[in-house]
């Protein structure tokens, strides 16, 4: 009959003894329809004892014994036989069939039974009847279990490797006519809709993740394929419209473009829309995933246009229709398809993936024609409207709805219908390589059936055309993170699919034609002459064509380059079009610049771009110079252009041979822009970009680095110019590296000076130092720099700045210079009596120190300053001890007599700052008095210890200390623990 068994060995392993299955198997025209196996296997696909029995079965039909289903054979037995049949099957399984056996005879036994009621007996050995429905076997709720497990992994563990591969498992179904493709579907649909995370990402308003969404698109993009089967029953397709509509509707259903409201048009219509174009989300129509497939159930095969294209490679325009104009065949009588492009490509789609691969080849062709028929009619219009638009350097055309991106991805279908009928498959070409990629595949010229004249085409040359017609067509940048995101990406997934056609003549030949009507095609095409401010860049489109045309046409291929450089978004001038005009394709989208989310990747876009064009015109002067002006127009982002810059100094200066100078000036003009850019604006790379350029200038030549020292103003801050630029390029390893001679040298030196000192006189604060540095070998440069120093020391210098110039001075042999910086540098300092850390400290001490060290006149001029500066008793106390340790004037300035005695505290100059180092003990002890705690008690009669010992260098300092301690008892007697331990240590 219709019944499989037997029993399967599997073979003793290692680990695991040997093992025997029961396997039972039934089967109805040509299909399993249901398996049984002792494994226990639980997966949606059958365990190999399964496959085992089968293939047994049929690679050996004569070793298994056919026999007629077991109610024939029952049907020849007599009533003794059958009671001998029944009593010994059930004394071989008695324990587990007794219990049924005994169930059924009470129930035969009984007149009124149930089982009494239907003719007849079951048969589980019988073929099923003609009319029941026969469907492979499957294992619903394995399905589910396994999909609902994938899914709770959220996309980590290969899981959405997996879910993609039971996606594809759908499609084979669909391929093979399997009725269970739908089935199977509907039950990971189930599955994905119980998601319990999309109710969080509701609430969370998060949105989807990134990879969840791509499952999406694709759950989506089988359903529309599963309802447009050409061979699907209506009640098939309304109970499939049905559920469809059931999850559109559910709140967590996930949109189709994201988190955003969608203005692409139904999929039943054509792209004409009204320019009343509604930009009020709410008034749009809520989009799911679902919509287009529901859509799709409104579409049929009933046309017989369409049911004669796909029948017929030979289907031609009657000769008489040829002249009149036809919207059914084009000029040379091929057939055209005048439907809304995605969803006619959705149906190419549907074709291949219900195993009719001839019919979505033949409409693949007359979609093709008619994208071609639109195209040239696009030209003639434009050629009328030519004039008018490039004085107004701006349109309102475009498509609001792209075919790259689109969720029904139309070029994508159409491009893998066309190479699928090319490629060459080889013997070995399910071996994968030893990289472990699969190998790219490798295509043959098929030619194009027609029943017109031959045309000489392949369906790889339309593959191409194809493809290059959709990445090329000029449309509006969607709303929206996701829509966005997935137009590079579907570009990407296109521009990998080109990248694995061999370019021979016949695809030169097409490529160079496609490359030329872009460029022409005005407004329809995204490399025409003039855009929409919002049309989707064509740079990752355009680097691969200029790539691709490189060898074969050089020329086309830069023009064609240079023409995509543009990004019209980012130019504010830009005027967004003519609202005057609403009888244009589309009426105007309000700007939205700021919502382009992916205008970072599009910018580096733009600047590999740009990379690859300088790389192949290295050594070509005028060529680099049109790609170097179409740089300094088209990108704004100083970083894009520093890199831009850096790869060309890369390409420009190889390890292993000499540089290239024509790209090196390339190089170092773009590296000029990024400094002039960034001058004035903060840029945390700004330090970089500086010492890269003054590298790059080195690596240019001597002409170079005068160039940038004499311009610096325009490139670099005073700061920079002298601490970076200067200061490099005065370096022993600059001098080195570019073995210069004595005139170019002093050339150089000459410009570092002239710079050091503008760069003084315009930021003495940052510069001084520096400039003195630089002009130190040329005595006129030097005193000059000193002067400036002097002049902007009274008001526009702090102290700090003033002390570190003069410590300089000392350093290289001016101590005079240094003692009057230092004076300057005194009258800008405050230190108040508390502040006995001050970082300054350090400054006033050595500035005491040179004074001492110079003279009694300086010191007598340094002193009167001191006082009034510092209040800090500790500090003044330490530069008197200091003061009175050593004569004066030990540095011996010549011409100066030194009388070589110590100096006494009771005459002046140390007179005046005895009595201010007293005067500060007294009002700090009183300050300290105001708000001291009795833990600083201590410290505090330590403090006053400190402070006799200065009292006690007057000639009166006992009675004066003995004073202010018996003051000090009178004033603060309250603090009665205090004052006994000042009793204790002072009387």
């Amino acid at each position: 009959g219709f019944h499989l068994s037997g029993t399967v060995t599997e073979p003793a392993t290692a680990t695991e003894p040997e093992m025997t299955y029961k396997v039972a198997i039934s089967f109805d025209r040509c299909k399993i329809t249901s398996v049984t196996c002792g494994c226990g296997n639980k997966d949606i696909f059958y365990c190999a004892h399964v496959v085992a029995l089968s293939l047994y079965r049929i690679r050996k039909p004569d070793q298994v014994k056919l026999r007629l289903p077991i109610s024939e054979t029952l049907f020849q037995m007599n009533r003794d036989q059958l009671q001998k049949f029944v009593q010994y099957l059930i004394t071989a399984h008695h324990t587990e069939v007794l219990p049924t056996a005994q169930k059924l005879a009470d129930e035969i036994l009984s007149s009124n039974s149930e089982i009494n009621q239907v003719h007849g007996a079951p048969d589980p050995t019988a073929g099923a009847s003609i009319d029941d429905e026969n469907c492979w076997h499957l294992d619903e709720e394995q399905v589910r279990e396994q999909v609902k497990l994938f899914l709770s992994q959220g996309g980590y563990y290969g899981s959405g490797k997996q879910l993609n591969s039971m996606f594809a498992k759908v499609r084979e179904m669909l391929r093979m006519r399997d009725s269970n493709g739908a089935r199977m579907l509907t039950l990971i649909t189930e599955q994905f809709m119980a998601d319990p995370r999309l109710s969080l990402w509701r609430q969370q308003g998060t949105g989807i993740t990134e990879k969840c969404r791509q499952l999406w698109d694709e759950l989506g993009a089988l359903w529309v394929c599963v309802v447009l089967n050409p061979r699907c029953k209506l009640e098939e397709k309304s109970c499939w419209l049905r559920q469809l509509r059931k999850w559109g509707e559910m709140d967590v259903c996930p949109l189709e473009d994201g988190n955003y409201g969608n203005e692409l048009p139904n999929i039943t219509n054509a792209l004409t829309q009204s320019s009343s174009h509604s930009q009020d989300s709410l008034a749009r129509p809520r989009r799911t995933v679902f919509t287009r497939a529901i859509e799709g159930c409104d579409l049929h095969w009933q046309d017989s246009h369409l049911q004669r294209i796909i029948s017929s490679d030979f289907y031609v325009s009657p000769s008489y229709q040829r002249e009149g104009e036809s919207l059914l065949f084009n000029s040379q009588g091929q057939p055209l398809w005048l439907e809304h492009v995605p969803t006619a490509c959705a149906r190419v789609d549907a074709l291949r993936s219900h195993g009719y691969p001839r019919e979505a080849l033949r409409l693949s062709v007359a979609i093709i024609n008619t994208l071609r028929l639109q195209q040239q009619r696009q030209l003639d219009i434009y050629k009328h409207q030519k004039k008018d638009l490039l004085q107004r350097g701006a349109t309102t055309i475009t498509n609001l709805e792209g075919w790259v991106g689109h969720p029904l991805n139309p070029i994508g279908c159409l491009f893998l219908t066309l190479t699928e009928a090319c490629r060459l498959e080889e013997e070995n070409c399910l071996e994968i390589s030893d990289t472990g990629d699969s190998k790219p595949p490798v295509y043959q010229h098929v030619p194009v059936v027609t029943g017109s004249q031959d045309s000489g085409e392949s369906y790889l040359s339309l593959a191409l055309e194809v493809a290059l017609m959709g990445m090329g067509q000029q449309r509006v940048m969607p709303e929206g993170l996701y829509a966005q995101d997935k137009v590079c990406r579907n570009e990407e997934q296109i521009i990998a699919r080109l990248q694995d056609l061999e370019l021979d003549a016949v695809l030169v030949q097409t490529l160079r034609k496609q490359c030329i009507l872009l460029l022409e095609g005005g407004p329809f095409s995204g490399l025409g002459e003039v855009i929409h401010r919002e049309s989707v860049p064509m740079h990752t489109f355009a680097k691969y064509l200029f790539s691709a045309l490189l060898p074969h046409d050089a020329d086309l291929a830069y023009k064609l380059a240079l023409r995509a450089m543009r990004l019209p978004v980012l130019e504010t001038t830009a005027p967004s079009g003519d609202v005057t005009h609403p009888h244009h394709l589309v009426s105007v989208v309000p700007s939205r610049y700021p919502r382009w989310f992916t205008l970072g990747h599009l910018e580096s876009q733009q600047c590999e771009l740009a990379s690859t064009m300088l790389t192949a015109a290295k050594g070509d002067m005028l060529r680099l110079r049109t790609v170097l002006e179409a740089i300094q127009k088209n990108i704004h982002s100083s970083s894009l252009i520093f890199k831009l810059a850096q790869d060309a100094f890369k390409i420009a200066t190889p390890a292993d041979s000499n540089s290239d100078t024509t790209l090196l000036n390339v190089a170092l003009e773009l590296g000029l822009q990024v400094m002039r850019m960034t001058l004035s604006t903060l840029n945390w790379r700004r330090r970089e970009m500086v010492r890269w350029l003054v590298t790059c200038a080195t690596e240019v030549g001597v002409r170079a680095l005068v160039s940038i020292l004499q311009s610096w103003y325009s490139l670099f801050t005073p700061t920079e110019a002298t601490s970076i630029v200067a200061a490099t390029v005065m370096s022993h390893n600059t001098i080195l590296r570019l073995s210069l001679d004595y005139p170019q040298r002093e050339e150089l030196a000459s410009c570092a000076r002239t710079l050091a000192l503008q760069c003084a006189m315009k930021d003495p604060q940052n510069c001084a130092l520096s400039a003195l540095t630089l002009c130190e070998k040329d005595h006129i440069a030097f005193e000059t720099a000193y002067q400036i120093v002097i002049d902007a020391a009274s008001t526009g210098m702090t102290y700090t700045q003033l002390f570190t110039i003069a410590r300089y001075m000392e350093h290289r042999g001016y101590p005079l210079r240094a003692f009057k910086l230092a004076s300057l540098a005194m009258t800008h300092l405050n230190l108040a009596y508390n502040q006995d850390t001050h970082p300054a400290i350090n400054d006033v001490l050595w500035a005491c120190a040179l004074s001492h060290s110079l003279g009694k006149n300086e010191l007598a001029a340094i002193i009167p300053l001191v006082v009034k500066s510092v209040h800090c008793a500790t500090v003044l106390s330490d530069i008197l001890r200091r003061c009175t340790m050593t004569a004066p004037g030990l540095a011996g300035i010549p011409g100066r007599r030194n009388s070589g005695k110590l100096m006494s505290t009771d005459k002046a100059p140390l007179r005046q700052l005895l009595d201010a180092t007293i005067s500060a003990y007294i009002n700090t002890t009183h300050s300290r008095l105001t708000h001291i705690s009795p833990r600083h008690y201590g410290e505090f009669i330590e403090f006053l210890s400190k402070a006799r010992e200065t009292f006690l260098l007057a000639q009166d300092g006992h009675i004066q200390f003995a004073q202010f301690i018996d003051n000090l008892k009178q004033i603060y007697k309250g603090k009665k623990k205090l004052m006994l331990l000042v009793r204790e240590r002072f009387g």
